[in-house]
């Protein structure tokens, strides 16, 4: 008797959560039932699109991360990619958007929003956001690619070593607590934002400098790949295997971050997206200039590396300023990311191993950008988003610059410290790296059991069915009388 009480308990409650949906969403289809205003359609519409094209950041990040690795490495990072966005979007629609978004403002922790349900009236639940009536479904899909993107930022210095496990743990902590309490405090009303005034529009420290930071934790305690650093301790290169691969990854970034920075308008009526647009537009080529300059300069080569990474440092650091800012200072900004580029990875690369330049791209970038906020932001756009003052060179105080300056530490030093404690008890139980045999192999083979690329490795004799198999030199001719053997000797890549 008791058990089947309990069955029927726990069917009852496997109903009720199957209908939380719908309580959550009453309040949208009663107000639609007596008719919504056409903006709530209109702007709803804008912010879905925004967040489609930050979601296929994802896709630009795969093949950046891909280009960047070497042949046997390839394949993990589409699974890495998958299951990280996967666990994102179930942990921010569980208790990560309401940590970031919900309550009253100047929290530092939101108590509203879980599950997106129970909230009442969203304009005071998520105040931050009231002044754009989108729905809150939908403003919760363009927060939760942010949060997405903020994770695959972490990996870019992990390639080639880390097991894959160790994706899966930290991504979860991540996604539920440490990426919605820091980014709450920037940009989802919380303290840093209400309180000290701290200007971050779409999140160069928001969502770069925290992917960055954590980054950052995992790479001094996981250390470089084999063979990176020789006897002398001098940096090797180890290229990467596909460097137009990398290219596509870097404009489909490109593409995405018009949906990043535009789209944290959360409204289309008012057209300020189309100014944000061209901001966040100049920027990006002044980066790219400003990158391949600096490398001619420093090695006499034009660097395809920089060139990409130097839009995407450009891209990160007009983040945050892009709402606050005139297209002339986007240059400015712009191009002083593109110097940065390459100087801070040539300078890192001397003592850590990140094979994709992500603490530079979106670490120091992301500082810059996120303080170009106290040097350039304009008096009427400081005004109009009703956060902070004007910078520097429009009020001549460095009231700004020392806000800017205060999230930038505090949000580093929150978050370098939960991500290092993080990696450090997985380093101690699971483990970070697989072992230099699984390492030599490459992921693909080791963690997945298969390959990204299997005519490149897999043994001729068992290519069986593939009409296209690598060209092989034709064997020196043997005594008579010798047995043929074949080859099992994986080409190295």
């Amino acid at each position: 008797m008791r058990r089947s009480s309990t069955v029927r308990a726990a069917v009852l409650g496997l109903a009720a959560l199957l209908l939380l949906p719908g309580a959550a969403l009453a309040d949208t289809f009663d107000a639609a039932g007596k008719g919504l205003p056409d903006s709530v359609g209109i702007n709803s519409l804008w912010v879905i699109v925004a967040g489609c094209f930050v979601m296929f950041m994802q896709a630009g990040f795969a093949f950046l991360e891909i280009g960047f690795s070497r042949g046997k490495n390839a394949g993990t990072v589409v699974a890495k990619i998958l299951t990280n966005f996967s666990i994102a979007a179930i942990l921010y629609w569980a208790v990560g958007f309401a940590f970031a978004f919900g309550g009253a403002t100047g929290h530092i922790i939101g108590d509203t929003g879980f599950f997106l349900r129970d909230f009442g009236d969203p304009q005071k639940a998520f105040p931050i956001m009231g002044l754009s009536d989108a729905t809150i479904e939908s403003k919760w899909f363009f927060q939760f690619v942010f949060c997405a993107v903020s994770l695959a930022i972490v990996w870019g210095t992990t390639l080639e070593r880390i097991k894959f496990g160790v994706y899966v743990i930290y991504a979860v902590i991540f996604s539920a607590l440490i990426y919605p309490i820091a980014s709450g405090w920037v940009f989802g009303g919380g303290w840093l934002q209400v309180n000290v005034g701290m200007q971050d529009f779409a999140g160069s420290t928001a969502v770069h400098l925290i992917g960055a930071t954590g980054a950052l934790a995992a790479l001094l305690l996981l250390g470089p790949r084999r063979g990176k650093y020789g006897p002398d301790g001098k940096a090797r290169a180890i290229p990467g295997h596909n460097m137009p691969l990398f290219g596509l990854g870097v404009l489909i970034l490109w593409l995405g971050w018009f949906g990043f920075n535009p789209g944290s308008t959360l409204g289309a009526l008012d057209g300020r997206f189309t100014e944000v647009l061209l901001v966040t537009q100049m920027a990006a080529s002044a980066g790219v200039l400003g990158a391949l300059i600096t490398a001619r300069l420093k090695t006499g080569q034009i660097d395809i590396g920089m060139a990409g990474n130097g839009a995407i440092g450009a891209l990160v650091a007009i983040t945050a300023p892009s709402g606050y800012v005139a297209p002339w200072a986007g240059v400015v900004i712009g191009f002083i990311a593109g110097i940065i580029v390459p100087l801070g990875v040539y300078a890192i690369d001397r003592k850590l191993d990140d094979p994709v330049g992500a603490l530079t791209a979106h670490g120091l970038c992301g500082v810059w950008g996120t303080l170009s906020c106290g040097l350039f932001t304009l008096p009427s756009l400081a005004a109009y988003n009703a956060v902070g003052k004007p910078g520097l060179f429009y009020s001549g105080s460095f009231h700004q610059l020392g806000a800017q300056a205060l999230g930038v530490v505090t949000v580093f030093a929150f978050v370098f410290a939960a991500s290092y404690g993080t990696f450090w008890a997985i380093k101690k139980t699971y483990g970070l790296r697989v072992s230099a045999d699984e390492e030599d192999a490459g992921l693909d083979i080791s963690e997945h059991g298969m390959y990204g690329y299997p005519e490149q490795f897999i043994p001729i004799p068992e290519l069986v069915g593939y009409g296209a198999a690598p060209h092989v030199a034709t064997p020196a001719p043997q005594p008579a009388g010798a047995a043929a053997v074949s080859s099992t000797q994986e080409v190295t890549a």
